[in-house]
């Protein structure tokens, strides 16, 4: 209990010194995130450095309360993979470099998780009759799962405080469950990257002053792809509270980015462009032209994410395939709905721009009328 205490104050209040600094020297430098008119929503440069203040608190955290030797031989390893996301995204936030280099970098750190930290899924509890699997495919199944986990924090962060708030919130679930279960380790990892998590958010609630970049939102991802990988490999045989059917509550927990990822890499394969091409699909831009403001985008999927944790939790006893059917066919059909109701939206806003235009154009008529009128008054009088 002491090194989460501890792990937490430490990540918080690293993070929470680091960030006005950052800020500041980003300032100086003109280190920042310029906006476009193509999908970001800000209208004036923004430091993108925030990521480094997170990565600096959650670091030290790690290495302050953990022993490396005894409990958490694999940390070691965990902190090496942490290293390589964060050189690549402050790279990539800094001097912006290729989605092919970073997808290099991805797949170095995914790497040094698995076959060095030993972080593998071995079995899918039944998903589509699958239980365990080969060591080949299990590699794999891990690389993809990583790789997508961080896109999927990555391209999410398009709303002040969305990101973080969606990786805070995972990030105390999975924590919660390991403490409960006495896995002292993980608790700490999950707990201590909420604390930098939240300490960030205090500068990253709209009107942001700083964006965590792809420093923060990488981090963010790789954190989340460990803690629901090491749920699904041990939730079954926790004393307490054993999940019977880890691999879909994992999913649950991490759905709304997950899923939002996927579903618009297809949107983009399907038209024949690449995955990484940048476009306005996401869920938080479905939201924002349905209406939104940046705090009623973050504060509809977070709930909706703490919504579908909690069904994922009770509804555990569906089993592994027909939880994840009924977790995709939930989300679908949100979207489904957003999609109608932004149709809508946009009818409504097209129709009450019209009806000002046919307001606009009667007032000018009646203007003219009037002039014309005047002017009469003044030859008849003449």
């Amino acid at each position: 209990m002491e090194q989460i205490i501890i792990g937490g104050i430490v990540a918080f209040g690293l993070t929470y010194l680091a960030i006005p600094v950052i800020i500041k020297i980003a300032n100086v430098k003109k280190l920042f995130d310029e906006p476009d008119d193509n999908r970001k929503i800000h209208k004036s440069p923004i430091p993108s450095l925030g990521g480094l203040g997170m990565f600096i608190g959650f670091a030290l955290c790690l290495l302050i309360t953990l022993n490396f030797t005894k409990g958490a031989p694999e940390f070691q390893y965990y902190i090496a993979a942490f290293l390589v996301i964060f050189f690549i995204g402050i790279k990539d936030d800094i001097l912006v470099i290729s989605a092919g280099k970073k997808l290099i970098g991805q797949l170095i750190a995914a790497s040094i998780l698995i076959f060095k930290g030993g972080l593998i899924i071995t079995n899918m509890q039944g998903f589509l009759g699958l239980t365990g699997i080969d060591y080949i495919y299990s590699c794999i199944l891990t690389m993809f799962a990583l790789v997508v986990i961080m896109n999927a924090f990555n391209l999410i962060d398009g709303v002040d405080g969305l990101a973080a708030s969606l990786g805070l919130l995972s990030s105390l679930v999975f924590a919660t469950f390991f403490f409960i279960n006495g896995n002292l380790p993980y608790a700490v990892l999950g707990f201590g990257f909420a604390g930098s998590l939240l300490a960030f958010l205090k500068y990253n609630f709209h009107p942001a002053k700083i964006f965590m970049g792809d420093t923060g939102s990488l981090m963010i991802g790789l954190v989340n792809g460990i803690l629901v990988i090491k749920f699904i490999e041990t939730a079954q045989f926790y004393p307490n509270h054993p999940i019977a059917a880890a691999p879909a509550v994992g999913f649950g927990i991490i759905l709304l980015p997950l899923m939002d990822t996927l579903r618009v890499f297809a949107i983009r394969i399907f038209k024949g462009r690449s995955p990484f091409t940048p476009d306005r699909n996401h869920i938080h831009h479905l939201l924002l032209d349905r209406g939104f403001n940046h705090h009623g985008v973050t504060f509809t999927c977070v709930a909706a994410t703490a919504i579908i944790t909690a069904i994922s939790f009770y509804f555990q006893s569906l089993g592994t395939t027909y939880l994840i059917a009924s977790l995709i066919v939930f989300f679908f059909a949100w979207v489904y709905m957003l999609y109608i109701k932004k149709s809508r939206f946009k009818l409504r806003v097209i129709k009450g721009q019209a009806d000002k235009n046919v307001v606009r154009e009667e007032r000018t008529a009646v203007r003219l009328v009037s002039l014309f009128t005047r002017k009469a008054a003044v030859v008849d009088e003449d």
